[in-house]
């Protein structure tokens, strides 16, 4: 998941919450990576930027419009978010891919669009770094 541990520049680490439409059929877990899709909320891709992080687990919705509280995001914050594959070949300032549940970011740079900020010593799969978008 992707957690918010830092806002370069804030007071405070609090990113304001907004109300968006899920997409029926979809459920979202706290820390998915969202975009915005016709209108309603859906998990990144890959090589997608996300926009929004989601703020709370909902079930799939049966119907279009219901609301999901999420956090917009924005370049100067830093995440927290595990690596799916060992990070022992990245380096800071290399930027990475969303892995497959938008729950955190891969190994793989083609295409990559969270900017490792800091490893913070992670050398094996599911160890936690630092990114930001």
């Amino acid at each position: 998941m992707f957690r918010l541990v830092k806002i370069l520049g804030g007071r405070i680490n609090q990113a304001e919450p907004v109300f968006l439409s899920a997409t029926a059929g979809e459920a979202y877990q706290i820390g998915e990576a969202l975009t915005l899709v016709g209108g309603a909320l859906t998990k990144c891709p890959a090589t997608v930027a996300p926009a929004f992080i989601c703020g709370m687990d909902c079930a799939a919705a049966t119907e279009e419009g219901r609301l999901l509280v999420v956090y917009p995001v924005a370049h100067d914050m830093i995440f927290e978010c595990p690596v799916t594959a060992s990070p022992v070949s990245l380096a800071e300032g290399d930027q990475v891919t969303l892995s497959e549940d938008a729950m955190g970011v891969t190994a793989t740079t083609a295409g990559g669009v969270a900017t490792l900020w800091n490893l913070a010593g992670a050398d094996e799969a599911d160890d936690k770094i630092y990114v930001k978008f």
